[in-house]
């Protein structure tokens, strides 16, 4: 590099603009912010989803013994495919398949206000 060359340089470094170059590390950052509210909304989805199977699992259940109350015979009840915990066969696979997973990394969750 010549002297000439590094002149050049320099001055092109000088004339940067502070308040441009902050505005555009802002976009950037802006744009990273973005996509970080997406993943918490939705991981907070997921939650909610969560939340709401349990409730339908805890109805299944008490529509499950209510209905062996009511005379039928779990023999009965499964010919018509509906076994004792139905759901709670759907849930053991999902718990076999976190279960494998386990050996990844956790993944990390931010504190969020509702």
């Amino acid at each position: 590099m010549t002297i000439s060359q590094r002149g050049d340089k320099v001055a092109c470094m000088a004339t940067v603009d502070l308040e441009t170059t902050k505005d555009q590390a802002r976009k950037l950052l802006d744009s990273r912010i973005e996509s970080v509210t997406e993943l918490v909304l939705a991981r907070k989805h997921v939650d909610e989803l969560r939340e709401q199977l349990a409730a339908a699992e805890r109805e299944d259940k008490k529509a499950y013994v209510r209905a062996t109350k009511d005379g039928w015979s779990e023999d009965e009840l499964k010919k018509l495919g509906l076994e004792a915990g139905g759901m709670a066969k759907r849930r053991s696979r999902r718990n076999a398949t976190e279960s494998n997973t386990a050996t990844e990394p956790a993944r990390d969750t931010l504190a969020t206000d509702s």
